[in-house]
């Protein structure tokens, strides 16, 4: 059992009958009354994200989480596919534990979050960035890279994300899959 002294970013633990994360926390010590830590927690099932503001010594209840890097396979109607690539043991997840699964593509390196003493996966960590082939978009005006218009572009994913004008079919660009956005042209 730990307190709030123990608290920091990543630290997961039981609260409210679910598994949290913390996402930010400060510890705050008025001039006036007790001190307390002001937390911003990600459930690790549903993704939701409150605030909540535990008082000072209070015990929290720390859960042992594992990262395990795991190795996109196929999609089909039981779920997303997906191998361990240390022991090739492969597992199933819903589409609800993946928070970018329009990016997700065959032979992606992700990891998967598991609860340590149930051996349970709780949540897939994407990684920050991908790189994908645009395979479709308008042709942009040749010299028109002035402004920062942008046009809708379709990778090989299926995801549909906003590119600059001169990007163009056939291209691979680097896109963010917490926000979807354009992030750069990748030289070949």
């Amino acid at each position: 059992m730990a307190s709030t002294a123990d608290i920091r970013n990543g630290l997961t633990m039981e609260f409210n009958n679910d598994i949290y994360s913390v996402v930010e926390f400060q510890h705050v010590k008025p001039g006036k009354g007790n001190a307390f830590v002001r937390t911003k927690l990600k459930s690790v099932t549903s993704g939701k994200v409150v605030d909540y503001t535990f008082p000072a010594g209070h015990k929290i209840n720390t859960v042992r989480v594992e990262r395990r890097p795991f190795q996109y396979l196929y999609h089909d109607d039981m779920g997303y596919h997906f191998m361990n690539n240390e022991t090739f043991d492969q597992i199933t997840l819903q589409e609800s534990m993946i928070e970018s699964v329009q990016f997700l593509k065959a032979g992606l390196e992700v990891e998967i979050l598991f609860h340590a003493v149930d051996d349970i996966p709780l949540q897939l960590d994407m990684p920050q960035s991908i790189v994908a082939e645009v395979v479709y978009t308008e042709p942009g005006l040749r010299g028109d890279t002035a402004t920062n218009t942008l046009k809708p572009a379709k990778i090989d994913t299926g995801a549909e994300v906003r590119v600059p004008l001169f990007i163009d079919q056939g291209e691979m660009i680097r896109v963010d899959t917490r926000t979807g956005a354009y992030i750069e042209r990748v030289k070949s």
